[in-house]
């Protein structure tokens, strides 16, 4: 079974080519999709229920707003509840910035037993397309001092678009209390750094960022993720 797990925050304009895009797998009876919302005050509840099968479709959230990281915890936990260790949960942004049609390379990869498959803008062959000069410094700048702090091999540390295998996702729910406890953007960096720690084979893909594919504005607050990342490197190098 795959699940796509994809979480939403007013994205009611986004969501029907999201579903587009997304109709070869939503198409398929091994996939299950599981929406969990962020407390968004749009239409995008009302979007997703005619835009996706809701016979295979799953919307988690309780109307109220808390960050993507509880929007990716809620999610997680409910996958893993039901989900085999031959199983595979693919995540990705709602705003169709993350490139579909490397998908099928992420899942042959992941086929191949590596555990967690990042989709990569750094990695030779990846890039940006219509970002701003300022969001791609500080992704870069951020990118270099956790990679240095943290000793890690990897080039891309917060993308939403990743391959996970289940048995990698239910060691670090053994070792911590929980996959994800940061609220805000920073909880992709918190998973992958858990997921090192538990020993994951973790492998990049190259993928080209289209920014200018999203309608309407980024979540992603900068000021406000940057402190995010300082107080997470606190937090998390006290806690090991």
């Amino acid at each position: 079974m795959i699940f796509l797990l994809i979480p939403t925050y007013n994205e009611e304009e986004n969501i029907p080519k999201l579903a587009l895009e997304l109709a070869p797998y939503i198409a398929r009876a091994d996939v299950r999709i599981i929406l969990s919302d962020d407390g968004s005050h749009d239409r995008t509840r009302d979007v997703i229920t005619t835009c996706f099968p809701m016979e295979r479709t799953t919307v988690l959230g309780d109307g109220t707003n808390r960050g993507p990281g509880h929007a990716f915890a809620v999610g997680f936990e409910h996958i893993l509840q039901q989900a085999n260790d031959d199983d595979l949960v693919v995540t990705m942004e709602a705003d169709r910035t993350s490139d579909i049609t490397i998908l099928p390379d992420m899942l042959a990869i992941a086929g191949l037993g590596y555990d967690l498959v990042l989709a990569s803008v750094y990695a030779q062959g990846g890039g940006f397309q219509k970002t701003t000069v300022l969001r791609k410094l500080l992704s870069a700048a951020a990118n270099f001092l956790f990679r240095s702090i943290f000793d890690l091999k990897v080039s891309t540390l917060s993308s939403f678009y990743r391959v996970y295998r289940v048995p990698a996702l239910r060691k670090v729910k053994e070792r911590w209390t929980g996959l994800i406890t940061e609220p805000g953007f920073i909880c992709m960096l918190e998973l992958l750094l858990k997921m090192i720690r538990v020993e994951a084979r973790v492998i990049e893909v190259p993928m080209i960022l289209a920014s200018g594919k999203r309608i309407g504005k980024s979540n992603m607050k900068l000021a406000r993720t940057t402190l995010e990342y300082f107080r997470f490197l606190v937090r998390f190098r006290m806690k090991g």
